[in-house]
């Protein structure tokens, strides 16, 4: 796929610890691949456990254009790193591997996991060979036709090439029908007499639903293995396209500067503030970026976990030079070193509701009017663009 797709920026050592299903680390656990019964993470008796996600890994210097798709999945426990704090982003995936986390994707992690799945009797002809914790993911791919009737194997442990994954994530998305209405359709890659007549319909339909690409030779390379990496990217692009079934995440318009680790966010004419955790991942026009470049009318996406955002994508920019003026009355100030204002927050009431709202100030803020009354719960007027204050009239 080709690697063009973001700006590079550098991976930092954040770490969460959540507690989570115990799978949710079963394929990213060393190289025990086929049997992970040793594993911290692995199942036992769908009994939750204690386990760490990266948001961000340090082997990512050579794959830093999939770094947004992996921390996105990973806020989510769709697609994780290893107990070292490395993601290995260029190692294949396997296909059960792959299975695993289209399950999740789709939002059915929970049944998956339930002992009633887990003890499913499956009757592929390779049935010894699906590791015991993934057994469940197995048998939930099945019921939601992640196979197809002629499929008599599930080849747990062979490596996912393009071809299948991009099939894979089509019937996530439950598009068969609409995939096999274009097989006639004709590919635009050198390389597409490489792909089965049965097959040119699913390719089709994930080029139109921007699920994947071809590469700088215009190939598609449908028997190529997938690495970590591209399968994140591929994960992510068909999680845009799934109905959003994770109640850990919110939108909003940003409506107050980030300040004290508290991120505002207005919905519908209401307004919720979220605590960050001091080290979230935030993406910003495609790149990594502090939690203080959220911006006053940034529209967002946030992720949380025990009550924490840890995970922020602005999906749409706010409009440069938004001013705004505001009536108010004080609610409080912080100084900076220089024993300036550095930040300003009033209280309005808003359809009957008291909303307090945080400020930037600009270091050569004008103060005017009755500075004597510049007391807390007295009206003032502040004016400014973006989320900086660049005047307060106290009345």
């Amino acid at each position: 796929m080709k690697k063009n797709l973001m700006k590079k920026f550098v991976a930092t050592g954040l770490v969460f610890t959540m507690v989570m299903g115990g799978a949710s680390a079963a394929f990213a656990k060393g190289n025990d691949r086929d049997d992970h019964k040793g594993d911290k993470g692995g199942i036992k008796n769908n009994i939750h456990t204690n386990i760490k996600i990266n948001l961000n890994f340090y082997d990512m210097q050579s794959a830093e254009w999939a770094l947004r798709y992996i921390a996105s999945l990973a806020s989510k426990g769709v697609f994780e790193g290893y107990e070292d704090g490395s993601f290995k982003p260029h190692n294949n995936v396997s296909r059960i591997e792959a299975i695993t986390a289209a399950v999740r994707l789709m939002g059915l992690r929970d049944k998956a996991e339930s002992a009633a799945e887990m003890q499913t009797k499956l009757n592929f002809k390779d049935a010894d060979k699906i590791p015991s914790w993934a057994v469940g993911y197995v048998a939930v791919a099945l019921e939601n036709d992640l196979f197809t009737e002629s499929d008599d194997a599930v080849q747990p442990n062979q490596p996912a090439d393009r071809l299948w994954a991009t099939t894979l994530l089509v019937k996530a998305l439950k598009l068969d029908a609409e995939a096999k209405a274009k097989m006639n359709s004709t590919l635009p890659f050198v390389d597409a007499k490489k792909i089965p007549a049965g097959s040119v319909g699913y390719v089709e339909e994930a080029i139109e639903k921007k699920l994947v690409d071809g590469f700088e030779d215009n190939t598609f390379r449908p028997n190529q293995p997938v690495t970590r990496a591209q399968l994140a990217a591929l994960l992510d692009r068909t999680n845009d396209q799934l109905p959003d079934q994770d109640q850990n995440t919110s939108t909003g318009t940003v409506s107050a500067a980030v300040y004290n680790n508290t991120l505002s966010l207005t919905k519908a004419g209401v307004t919720t503030q979220y605590a960050l955790h001091p080290e979230a991942f935030v993406l910003r026009n495609g790149v990594k970026v502090p939690a203080a470049a959220i911006q006053v009318g940034d529209e967002v996406k946030v992720r949380t976990f025990n009550n924490q955002v840890v995970y922020v994508e602005v999906t749409k920019l706010a409009e440069v030079n938004q001013s705004f003026d505001v009536l108010g009355t004080l609610n409080a100030t912080t100084l900076n070193a220089q024993g300036k204002i550095a930040t300003i927050s009033i209280t309005q009431n808003i359809n009957g509701v008291n909303q307090t709202t945080i400020y930037n100030v600009a270091a050569d803020v004008a103060l005017t009017g009755n500075l004597g009354a510049f007391t807390q719960g007295h009206l003032i007027q502040l004016k400014g663009q973006n989320q900086v204050v660049t005047s307060i009239d106290v009345k």
